[in-house]
């Protein structure tokens, strides 16, 4: 165990060694914020290649955990895979459902080092200029190092609990909070490196914006929910025609088993098989709530167009919604391609990462305002946009 420990170790550093090389060599002015946005872009290609992992029913391609057969990769474990393949040809367990969840596996530890570096770096540089580089306060990478690890918990649960859908979902929420508070850091690092000063609008109306942004994300938190519950429970197709389900507007539906949270995958909580009817309730809620984060998430970008701060995430905010609606769709009519469900779980990753800017921006110009309107401080004003 130690030395497959040793050897995942080793690969783990290996593979977070070409961003790292990036980091060092950019000419970024700051190279710390140049770690904060590459942690970004891995976090989030770390979220679609896991949707890839779920969706092609890999999560269980290596059935212990952190190795695979007990060794640290795939190669090692190839006899015990290929026996097992052969013992079980339609399971979850093959030689390609393998590397899929081990470089799942390398990425995410990759990324671990990676926060860890970042961590180290904070903590040296604010000891170093005694606390006077905000850049570098430690509590954000810290609390970073902490979530990156309880994250990396539950993607052990993940296999050793067998895909239970609770703990799957719960896995990919934290994955989606962990993008999401790399973008607040990155942000946070943009403004403190390079500030903005203009001002787009008055404290009242930046406060509305800051509102309605806060909605968007907590409703798209629970649509995102909602999506790895259909997932994990393999409810994509329990309606298979659109806007009806089933032909019905309201379908038969079974909530109470379909919304027990703590069972195992395809089973009530009293062991019997799932009835299709609680799948058919898992997928319309889903459908549904779908509709509410459109018309929240797109007023919010409607009202945020205006203002030249925040008119680029806003427009960001509106292509994206559309291509999710329009892949959601798409998924059903033909018969969930891989493809198209893997861009709707980016799709979802990649508002997370837009409606964190929104909110931060939003944030920024808010206290921006108040300080222009309280006389602290002579910002431009900028015009807003016309619709």
């Amino acid at each position: 165990m130690h030395l497959t420990l040793a050897q995942m170790a080793v690969t783990a550093l290996l593979v977070a060694l070409l961003p790292l090389s990036l980091v060092y060599t950019s000419s970024d002015a700051s190279k710390y914020r140049k770690l904060v946005w590459v942690s970004v872009f891995l976090t989030f290609d770390l979220i679609v290649f896991g949707a890839f992992t779920r969706l092609t029913d890999s999560g269980l391609g290596c059935p212990d955990w952190p190795g695979c057969y007990g060794a640290a990769n795939p190669f090692l474990a190839h006899a015990q895979i290929v026996a097992e393949e052969a013992l079980r040809p339609t399971g979850p367990v093959t030689v390609v459902k393998a590397w899929i969840e081990m470089i799942h596996r390398y990425l995410a530890m990759a990324i671990g080092v990676l926060i860890v570096a970042m961590m180290g770096q904070a903590w040296y540089q604010w000891r170093k200029s005694k606390g006077t580089r905000p850049e570098y306060a430690p509590g954000m990478p810290t609390l970073l190092f902490f979530f990156v690890c309880l994250q990396g918990a539950f993607g052990a649960w993940t296999v050793t609990l067998k895909l239970q859908p609770v703990i799957v979902t719960t896995h990919l929420l934290l994955g989606m909070g962990l993008l999401s508070l790399l973008v607040w850091y990155g942000g946070r690092q943009d403004q403190l490196i390079s500030p903005v000063r203009t001002v787009t609008a008055s404290p009242p109306a930046m406060r509305n914006i800051r509102l309605l942004a806060a909605a968007s994300a907590l409703i798209l938190l629970v649509q995102i929910a909602l999506g790895g519950w259909v997932s994990t429970n393999y409810a994509t197709l329990a309606c298979t025609d659109f806007p009806l389900c089933g032909g019905k507007l309201v379908p038969e539906m079974d909530f109470e088993h379909g919304f027990t949270l703590w069972r195992e995958l395809g089973k009530t909580a009293a062991g019997h098989y799932l009835p299709f009817s609680a799948l058919t309730a898992i997928h319309w809620v889903h459908r549904n709530m779908g509709l509410i984060v459109a018309l929240v998430a797109g007023y919010t970008a409607w009202r945020a167009w205006e203002h030249p701060a925040l008119h680029k995430t806003a427009r960001g905010i509106a292509i994206v919604l559309a291509a999710q609606i329009a892949s959601g769709i798409a998924t059903i009519y033909l018969s969930f391609p891989l493809t198209i469900a893997v861009l709707h779980n980016a799709g979802a990753a990649m508002l997370v990462l837009l409606l964190t800017m929104l909110n931060y921006k939003a944030k920024y110009q808010y206290d921006l305002a108040k300080k222009a309107a309280s006389g602290s401080a002579f910002p431009q004003i900028l015009p807003v946009r016309q619709r």
